[in-house]
């Protein structure tokens, strides 16, 4: 029998069916733990010190509380994937209408294509700060080929990839933790470096929150082909901690070396602290980028194909359209990377702003519509109706809810390109994520409950 992961996936967006499914619980933990584990996560960590100014102790609290609070939303979508056995983004349908759901999908398709362009920048400076004979824009072709394998043969090989990055990149970053801490030494005014203020704190906990919720919209779709009686609770648990553990363990390594390096390249910083074994270091984190990367655009191009056969309930796409919109996709978040190379960490702040303040009303939204309204249950053939079967083409509710949400966050938003009134009155501290969702969980379980009680529905 041919192993599933050197074998190209057939299935794109429709029902996996029964005898199909495969996959442990274990499986979660791997895929989630070995594709975080790469310099992009590290750069995350880093905006701690460099950008929020935060001493080292301030920043391990801040990444673990932002890191372990969003790592609960991130699981709990997870959990939707064995019961349903279709994309997150398709299950989207089944809250805001076969149409409502297209401009969601359509935000989360430019939400891959910023964190694959941003992953190919960094592992074209990966390879670069190691062999300086590669240029950044070569580096960054480079990733992307590496990538685009896994993309094209879909959920096994990426499965498979993670597992082996879960290996390879934890020992690379625990030696790397060695390397600096007990090899190089740290600086001796290391824990007098930095300060504490409310809004670098909260900031920071907000960007752990932002990346473990930025998986919300595709956490399922590496849970969908799993038995339908996985269980709630063991995919729930094994997506957390793999998140979690595989996210906050490089963000600490990025804010200790952003502790370390004078000129803020996080990247050639990490190259210096591990000589003489950062060659090996670098590239091994460099390949682990294309287990995320590859991740993101199977993902896009399934949220791409999403939007497409909405407006073409008839078509069926394939493995061959999957694999053709896989290249095309990478084509565009290429040329994102080598256009925006020069101005990275500015471009990924503000990106990372814009993605937190569109996704927390969605993730209220789908949860609380799956766990407490609906409780699992949904007509999944109704999703890829014509006329949006039970769901219809427009879920007003649910719209209106998701647009509050979004225009709500505006006071307390705190970015380069905007700063609101109440975000400007405390500081400059950004709350605005958890503003939408203390407001948009409850608003909608209110108006949706009462809508199903309604007579007729």
């Amino acid at each position: 029998m041919t192993n599933p992961a050197v074998r190209i996936e057939q299935h794109t967006i429709y029902p996996i069916p029964a005898d199909e499914r495969h996959g442990r619980a274990a499986d979660l933990f791997t895929v989630w733990f070995g594709s975080n584990i790469m310099i992009l996560t590290i750069v995350t960590g880093a905006l701690a010190t460099l950008r929020f100014q935060l001493s080292l102790v301030a920043a391990v609290f801040a990444i673990l509380i932002g890191n372990l609070v969003g790592g609960v939303f991130m699981a709990l979508h997870a959990a939707q994937g064995p019961q349903l056995g279709v994309p997150q983004m398709v299950q989207s349908r089944g809250q805001f209408g076969s149409i409502g759901a297209n401009f969601v999908v359509a935000l989360v398709v430019l939400m891959y294509l910023g964190f694959v362009a941003s992953n190919l920048v960094l592992g074209g400076q990966s390879l670069h700060s190691i062999a300086a004979g590669i240029s950044d824009p070569a580096g960054i072709v480079l990733i992307a080929l590496l990538t685009l394998p896994a993309a094209i043969y879909g959920y096994d090989l990426i499965h498979a990839y993670a597992r082996w990055m879960s290996w390879g990149c934890g020992v690379a970053l625990a030696a790397c933790f060695f390397w600096i801490i007990a090899v190089n030494k740290l600086p001796a005014d290391i824990w007098q470096r930095g300060g504490v203020t409310v809004s670098g704190f909260l900031g920071m906990i907000s960007v752990g929150a932002l990346w473990q919720i930025a998986y919300a919209p595709y956490v399922s779709d590496y849970s969908r082909y799993m038995p339908a009686d996985s269980g709630v609770r063991p995919t729930f648990w094994a997506s957390y901690w793999g998140c979690v553990l595989g996210s906050a363990l490089p963000m600490l390594l990025g804010a200790l070396l952003g502790l370390t390096v004078s000129d803020g390249n996080i990247v050639a910083g990490l190259a210096r602290a591990t000589q003489p074994i950062s060659i090996l270091i670098v590239v091994v984190f460099s390949i682990g980028i294309g287990s995320t990367t590859a991740m993101n655009v199977y993902c896009g191009v399934l949220s791409s194909i999403t939007v497409a056969q909405t407006f073409s309930p008839m078509w069926r796409a394939g493995a061959a359209t999957r694999v053709i919109l896989s290249v095309i996709f990478m084509i565009l978040a290429l040329a994102m990377a080598l256009l925006g190379a020069n101005n990275f960490m500015v471009n990924y702040e503000n990106f990372l702003a814009l993605l937190l303040c569109v996704m927390a009303p969605w993730t209220a939204v789908n949860l609380v519509d799956f766990y407490l309204v609906r409780h699992g249950h949904y007509d999944v053939q109704s999703f890829f109706a014509v006329n949006g079967g039970i769901y219809g083409r427009y879920n007003a509710t649910a719209l209106f809810c998701y647009g509050f949400g979004i225009l709500i966050q505006v006071p307390f938003l705190a970015t380069d390109i905007y700063t609101g009134p109440i975000a400007r009155a405390f500081g400059g501290v950004d709350i605005s994520w958890l503003v939408a969702i203390a407001v948009v969980g409850p608003l909608y379980y209110g108006l949706a409950a009462a809508r199903l009680r309604s007579p007729g529905s």
